[in-house]
C-alpha cells in the first residue's frame, strides 16, 4: 500500500514519538488528523513545537481515547490509523493501575471499534518491548513469551491481545508495532536518558538513578518513526507483531557514564532505592531482534547511540527550562 493518497490518523500525536511521526507522515500522505489529549489549557503538547508550516497542514482534534463515541467520530473518513496514545510511565503504573487499564486496554478497544465500524484499511497499534519482561533468551524475537512484570506492561499485553483478536475475529488489518527503548528530542522526563541529561545540564554532580545493571536496546526516534512508516505500507505485515530494535544493548550504568563524559566528566552516579522497581518487576535485560522488520521492509537502524546522543543532548540544552530536573519524575 502507498501512503500517498491515504488519510491518516495519529493518536498520541501530542507526545514524544507521535509528534515526530506526524512530521514524517505529512509529506507522505494525503492528510494527517492528529489526536491530542484534551486539556483546559488547549495545549497540543509537542505538536506546538512543529514548524508553523507543518502545523498548519495538520487537522488537530483534542479528545480522550477512553470515550468510545468520540473515537467512532474521530475515525470517520480515515484510511490508516497509527495508534500511539497510551499511559507509559512504569513507576506511575504502580500507584494508578486502573488508569492504565482504562487508557491502554479500553482506549485501544474504542479505537478498534471505530476502525472496524468506519472501514479503515490499516490499523497500527503501538506495543512496547516491556511486554516481554526480562529476556528469557536473546535476541528477543516476536515469539518470546509475554510477561506482565508491571501494571503498565500488563495493560499493553492486554491492548496487544485485543488488537490481535480484532484481526482474527473481524479481519481488521492490524499490525502490532513493538518499539524497544526509543529516545531523542522531546522525550518525557520520566525516561532514563532525559533523567540523566536533565540532571547534568542543571549542574548537578550527583546523578541520581535507580538500578544500573539492567540493559536496554536504544532506538533513536527518527529510526522508530521510519519503522512505523515502512510497516504501514507493508501488506505482508498485517496480522503480525513486529519489533523495532537495534540488536544492541547497553546497561543503564554504562549509558549514564557515556552521557556524563559528554556533559560533565566530573559528575558521579548515585543509586537511590526509591528509583528502583520492585525486584520481581524489574526488566533486567532487553535486547531485540529486528530481523522480522528487516525481512518485511528492509528497515535497518540508521543512527548509532553516539550519533543519537549527539543530536539529543543539544536539544535538551536548548529546552531545559521545560523540564523539572530537581524532582524524580514518575
Amino acid at each position: 500500500m502507498d501512503l500517498k493518497n491515504q488519510r491518516v490518523l495519529v493518536t498520541g500525536a501530542d507526545g514524544f514519538i507521535g509528534s515526530h511521526l506526524v512530521s514524517e507522515l505529512l509529506p507522505q500522505t494525503s492528510s494527517v488528523r492528529a489526536l491530542a489529549f484534551y486539556n483546559s489549557f488547549n495545549s497540543w503538547g509537542w505538536l506546538e513545537d512543529l514548524d508553523p508550516q507543518e502545523r498548519n497542514q495538520i487537522e488537530v482534534i483534542t479528545g480522550d481515547i477512553r470515550d468510545p463515541h468520540a473515537m467512532i467520530e474521530l475515525t470517520k473518513d480515515i484510511d490508516v490509523i497509527f495508534h500511539l496514545a497510551a499511559l507509559i510511565a512504569i513507576p506511575f503504573s504502580y500507584t494508578s493501575p486502573a488508569a492504565y487499564i482504562e487508557t491502554n486496554i479500553l482506549g485501544t478497544l474504542n479505537l478498534l471499534q471505530g476502525a472496524r465500524k468506519n472501514g479503515c484499511s490499516r490499523f497500527l497499534t503501538t506495543s512496547t518491548s516491556e511486554v516481554y519482561g526480562t529476556a528469557l533468551e536473546v535476541p528477543i524475537t516476536e515469539k518470546h513469551p509475554l510477561q506482565g512484570q508491571s501494571p503498565y506492561s500488563a495493560s499493553k499485553i492486554g491492548a496487544d491481545k485485543i488488537s490481535e483478536s480484532f484481526h482474527r475475529s473481524f479481519d481488521l488489518p492490524v499490525i502490532t508495532v513493538r518499539p524497544f527503548n526509543t529516545y531523542g528530542p522531546r522525550q518525557s522526563a520520566r525516561a532514563v536518558i532525559p533523567t540523566i541529561i536533565g540532571q547534568l545540564l542543571a549542574g548537578q554532580t550527583d546523578i541520581r538513578l535507580g538500578a544500573l545493571e539492567p540493559t536496554r536496546d536504544l532506538v533513536f526516534v527518527k529510526d522508530t518513526v521510519a519503522g512505523f512508516c515502512k510497516l504501514a505500507t507493508c501488506d505482508e505485515a498485517i496480522g503480525h507483531e513486529i519489533n523495532i530494535s537495534t540488536g544492541n544493548e547497553i546497561s543503564i550504568g554504562n549509558l549514564a557514564q557515556n552521557i556524563i563524559e559528554i556533559i560533565n566528566p566530573s559528575a558521579r552516579i548515585v543509586c537511590e532505592n526509591n528509583r528502583k522497581r520492585p525486584k520481581s518487576s524489574e526488566v533486567e535485560r532487553l535486547l531485540g531482534s529486528c530481523q522480522k522488520l528487516k525481512s518485511f521492509t528492509g528497515w535497518t537502524p540508521g543512527t548509532t547511540l553516539n550519533e543519537g546522543l549527539a543530536k539529543t543532548v543539544p536539544w535538551f540544552r536548548n529546552n531545559l527550562h521545560r523540564y523539572k530536573t530537581g524532582i524524580y519524575n514518575i
